[in-house]
């Protein structure tokens, strides 16, 4: 049982029937899952939902898995919000949050898009999945087409970090490196769907990842007890979560849940890759790709995404912004939060903290917000710096040694 209702463009509105393995729209747009929201208001209530145990398919309701033995599971949670305690700026009398996206199954937030898109690949009787991906998707789709006994294969730009390549073999995909950047492994994947027979996974290339990250948005209208925090900054590359967010919001209204206040969203990209920064600023609709695209935060090195347009509305009809950071800043923030506050954000994570000060400065958001950071994955993924101090308790005076260093 479930509640779709059609596929819809998500820029022509042109409808599409439910039920059969889709990609892109005739424009060439994503399709959006579309549901019949009265008979899912009926369906379930605030109530019962507090009652429900696990992770993203406590939400079943709002997700197109019609079937319940197609419902993958990896022992998915609801990702905890961790208040930054000593964040704030001088001053400020808000709130500061993270959300700990990092806690999932194979360490990011991934794992919400691809736990539904290869669950609805499994029910739409497809074998055979490919997509690119600069690391955290791919090893997310190995994990969860293993989990559906599917086959998988993903392409890589040649830069990825080993941990992550290794990851998506080692959990049962075909990976390949290839001499390029992520757009261009997707060039790979869209010629191999004649070629080889695969369904193209890439990103807003299929309707079902957006409804796995919309789930963050259920989780933080339900952690804050139906009220939405007052902005919201999200490391965007493809930016599915984001447009995934704004579209549960909407769906939230429609069923009376939550009213018509809407956070500020940010949309948060590195100086070495905004192509949506760039078209924020420049007041376009679709963004332009980025040339050499370079920044350490790799989940945001994405030259050009499919949902621009998408991002760029929900940034403006929030009224929120979009926003680049150098990657001196996400080093520094990064090092900064482990510090200070025990909590090991991923460089794209670490780029949202980046982006809040600049925020702030700006005057963009006020000293009272409430504020969600999103840290997409775990940091133990990403490098760290080198430790070397060593300590030879037999050497002559080697306490007194110790303590004349620790007082400095």
């Amino acid at each position: 049982m479930n509640f779709v209702s059609h596929l819809e463009c998500s820029l022509t509105g042109e409808r599409y029937p439910a039920g059969q393995p889709l990609g892109v729209s005739a424009a060439g747009k994503p399709l959006l899952v579309r549901y019949d929201m009265r008979r899912l208001g009926d369906a379930v209530s605030k109530a019962e939902l507090a009652g429900r145990s696990g992770g993203l398919w406590r939400y079943w309701e709002f997700l197109p898995v019609a079937e319940t033995g197609n419902r993958l599971d990896l022992g998915e949670v609801v990702t905890p919000l961790i208040r930054l305690e000593r964040r704030l700026a001088a001053g400020d009398s808000g709130e500061l949050w993270v959300k700990d996206e990092g806690r999932l199954p194979t360490g990011s937030f991934k794992a919400r898009g691809l736990c539904v898109a290869v669950a609805m690949a499994k029910e739409l009787g497809i074998t055979h999945l490919a997509m690119p991906t600069n690391g955290n998707a791919g090893a997310a789709l190995a994990a969860y087409a293993s989990r559906a006994g599917l086959k998988a294969t993903v392409f890589c730009p040649a830069d990825t970090p080993e941990v992550n390549l290794r990851e998506i073999a080692f959990q049962g995909a075909d990976v390949y490196r290839v001499d390029g950047l992520i757009n261009d492994c997707g060039r790979i994947v869209g010629a191999g769907t004649e070629a080889v027979g695969w369904f193209d996974l890439s990103t807003l290339r299929e309707p079902y990842r957006i409804e796995g990250k919309k789930t963050m948005g259920f989780e933080l209208a339900e952690q804050f007890d139906w009220e939405l925090p007052d902005a919201i900054f999200y490391p965007t590359g493809g930016g599915t979560g984001l447009i995934g967010m704004w579209k549960a919001f909407a769906e939230l209204e429609a069923i009376g849940w939550i009213g018509s206040k809407r956070p500020k969203m940010f949309a948060v990209q590195s100086e070495g890759c905004a192509p949506i920064v760039r078209a924020y600023l420049e007041g376009k609709e679709f963004a332009e790709p980025w040339e050499n695209a370079c920044t350490i935060a790799s989940g945001i090195r994405v030259p050009v995404a499919l949902g621009d347009f998408l991002i760029l509305r929900a940034v403006r009809d929030s009224g929120g912004a979009a926003l680049a950071v150098s990657d001196a800043d996400i080093n520094e923030c990064q090092a900064e939060v482990a510090t200070s506050e025990g909590l090991l954000l991923c460089p794209e994570g670490a780029a949202t903290y980046a982006a809040y000060r600049q925020a702030r400065l700006k005057g963009l958001i006020g000293s009272g917000d409430r504020v969600v950071l999103f840290n997409c994955a775990t940091g133990l993924k990403y490098p760290m710096p080198e430790m070397t101090a060593t300590f030879d308790a037999e050497a002559p005076n080697a306490y007194a040694r110790f303590r004349a260093q620790n007082k400095k």
